[in-house]
């Protein structure tokens, strides 16, 4: 059900007509539950109007955050603030946030209509402007003449949509969303990212957002918060935590990747390393001092070419050997497998591939500025806890 703080009038209470997005504030937010910690002493600020998705594998802490910002969880320590007021011990149904989960959560007995006037009728609205509230909120989901329709009369993707209306018809300053596509199949996901984000845009309001799945997250959000282990890991724009992951975990969890490991053997204008008995040349990261390394490339940024081709000047490159390949369309994904044992993906456009067949040796090579060097992590991929 969507909650909000209503506006009080002489006809009763009103939604807010300024569209402004309300500013966020967790200050060391931290949740147990006995012995456990979900939550461990966070801090993030996000800016009105801002869309900012929480991203993560199960259990690394991002509904339950979201969970205490909605106020349905009480956090054990920390505060949180909406627009500078601290809300950590205001009950639910007072702070001015709308919600939005993966299970619809719509009323079966009641219309489109009703469900979505469910919350102005709680506000006091009168008659007149709750028809109006209701029109122009179908019209923002385009759902336009559905409102006499029951929720079983409609597709799942037509439901979640009811049940965003019903979240944004009062204009809250924040609006909490919570795997609301999980559900639904892949090209109706994709439709209604374009949806959300147009919402987003019309609306003006705050937008926070669950999910664990990466591309979502990078298509939907201004800023992405990554958590790892009830911490957030890196917050960032989507092209940063790709492009320059703050560290292993990251750099595993978006997206694809080469990593290779070896070790560090010199630094001047970059870092020297050996790996797999190759010297490879990537840029020097501040403050790294470690005797060993990863190096992670991005598999749009690896090359392949046939055994034995002469390469250019500058270049890295290691040997491999093709062990599968994949048309996906628009582009062919290469799996590799180097000297080591080491697992690789090159992924090239269709219309500039080369047939590389199974078992196949090859060489890959890539730029030496598009490796990013990164501390080794013992912790398991994070792709394979979802």
């Amino acid at each position: 059900m969507s909650l909000s703080t209503p506006t009080k009038t002489g006809t009763g209470t009103v939604p807010q007509e300024s569209n402004a997005g309300s500013s966020i504030s967790l200050k060391g937010l931290r949740k147990t539950y006995g012995s456990v910690t979900a939550v461990d002493g966070i801090d993030l600020d996000i800016q009105p109007g801002e869309f900012v998705t929480l991203l993560g594998p199960s259990g690394s802490g991002k509904t339950t955050t979201l969970s205490m910002i909605s106020g349905f969880e009480q956090a054990t320590s920390g505060d949180i603030f909406v627009s500078g007021r601290r809300m950590t011990n205001v009950p639910a149904h007072k702070r001015e946030i709308g919600l939005v989960f993966q299970h619809y959560a719509l009323f079966p007995h009641m219309t489109v209509a009703e469900n979505i006037e469910f919350p102005l009728k709680q506000r006091k609205i009168s008659r007149d402007k709750r028809k109006q509230l209701i029109e122009n909120v179908l019209a923002t989901v385009r759902l336009e003449g559905y409102g006499s329709r029951y929720p079983a009369q409609l597709s799942g993707g037509q439901q979640q949509r009811v049940a965003l209306a019903r979240a944004i018809v009062f204009k809250p300053s924040v609006l909490l969303m919570d795997e609301p596509l999980g559900a639904l199949d892949r090209k109706l996901r994709d439709w209604l990212h374009m949806e959300i984000k147009r919402i987003h845009r019309e609306l003006g309001s705050t937008f926070v957002y669950v999910t664990h799945d990466q591309e979502e997250a990078l298509v939907l959000s201004d800023r992405v918060a990554i958590f790892q282990d009830g911490k957030i890991a890196q917050i960032g724009t989507g092209e940063t935590l790709y492009e320059q992951p703050a560290n292993l975990f990251v750099g595993r969890f978006i997206g694809e990747s080469t990593i290779l490991s070896g070790g560090v053997v010199a630094r001047h204008d970059g870092t020297d390393m050996t790996i797999q008995g190759r010297p490879i040349h990537v840029p020097t990261v501040a403050g790294f001092d470690g005797k060993t390394g990863v190096v992670l490339v991005r598999p749009e940024r690896m090359c392949l070419a046939a055994a034995g081709e002469m390469l250019s000047d500058g270049v890295n490159h290691l040997p491999a050997v093709v062990s599968e390949v994949t048309y996906l369309g628009p582009a062919v994904r290469y799996s590799l497998r180097f000297g080591d044992g080491t697992v690789g993906t090159v992924r090239v456009g269709a219309s500039n591939r080369r047939d590389f067949g199974l078992g196949e040796s090859v060489e890959a090579y890539w730029r030496p500025e598009h490796g990013v060097l990164l501390e080794p992590d013992s912790t398991s991929d994070p792709t394979q806890d979802d």
